[in-house]
């Protein structure tokens, strides 16, 4: 199945778990009486305070008929009580009872322990990233609902230099999509960690650089050029991956970019980079950045035999 495809099954079927096993499904929520709307409501109320029938309107996502009548009730109910906005008579805000405060507790006291209970199954690294996860595809689909940008701190931010596990995970990254997709085996993969351990003690030279694709302080892409290897002032583009959910992002765009901009910055004569004839969205992105095929050969140094190309920019 298509990477992509197999994501958004995998994220459906996860949301239709949680939605069974949070309790959705159910008349009541959390241990209340109420139903999973009017424990949200109380919720909110209580991270923003004194709010708005109309705030809640839009935070909530529901019509305002729905919201007004849900509210009535947990005025009825003594939870929440209307008090005069100062700035605008004809606006009522709404504020936690007493009572409501003691029902949030407890809302959040039976929330902290079915969590505290799911992430014990977990190792500690998948507690993490399950936090990260789960953060972030919240904040997309909040934004996708907007129709904004999700927010800068869980954007893509592209780093350079060594970073600490970079060799492991450039390796992984380059391992895992190759063999899945084009049957590479260790050979390939040994080669790609031995070739870029051996740059990356190379960094402190001013003709060598790396840039990292970072989320959450996970490396989701890379591509370096070397400036050594190849010698007569030529750079070496290599080492270019994408995580599988970053492909058709523009983040590949975006990497090749900082290259392009480091070899006219150095003053290299040509850049050129190595890959094979499969390989067509890439080929495509590479050729966009004036970069034209040199080179053309049967190699089997993957330990399969395929058609091996090289492609050229000229700089100078």
């Amino acid at each position: 199945m298509n990477p992509e495809l197999q994501t958004i099954k995998n994220v459906r079927e996860a949301s239709r778990l949680m939605v069974r096993e949070l309790g959705f499904m159910n008349q009541t929520l959390a241990a209340t009486d109420y139903p999973p709307s009017a424990v949200h409501t109380l919720l909110e109320v209580e991270t923003y305070g004194a709010i708005s029938a109309a705030q809640l309107v839009q935070i909530l996502g529901l019509e305002k008929s729905s919201v007004s009548r849900m509210l009535a009730k947990l005025v009825k109910a003594g939870e929440l009580e209307e008090r005069p906005y100062a700035e605008d008579a004809r606006t009522k805000l709404l504020n936690l009872t007493e009572k409501g405060r003691k029902t949030v507790q407890t809302i959040n006291a039976y929330a902290d322990d079915r969590v505290t209970a799911a992430l014990e199954k977990l190792d500690p690294f998948t507690q993490i990233t399950t936090s990260q996860g789960l953060s972030s595809y919240a904040c997309a689909l909040k934004a996708s609902r907007e129709n904004t940008e999700v927010n800068a701190s869980n954007s893509v931010k592209i780093v350079t230099g060594y970073h600490p596990g970079m060799i492991g995970r450039i390796a992984e990254m380059h391992g895992g999509y190759y063999a899945r997709e084009h049957n590479f085996g260790v050979i390939f993969e040994s080669k790609v960690a031995a070739g870029l351990a051996d740059f990356s003690v190379r960094l402190d030279k001013s003709c060598n650089q790396i840039w990292l694709a970072m989320v959450n302080d996970r490396i989701v892409g890379s591509v370096a050029i070397d400036g050594e290897d190849l010698g007569n002032n030529e750079a070496h583009l290599r080492w270019f991956i994408l995580e599988d959910g970053c492909r058709g992002s523009g983040l590949g765009r975006k990497l090749i970019a900082e290259a392009m901009a480091f070899c006219v910055e150095q003053r290299f004569s040509s850049v050129q980079l190595w890959t094979f004839n499969k390989l067509t969205a890439a080929r495509r992105l590479y050729e966009s950045f004036g970069f034209t095929l040199s080179k053309e050969w049967e190699g089997d140094q993957w330990g399969s035999t395929i058609t091996e190309q090289q492609f050229t920019r000229k700089i100078t």
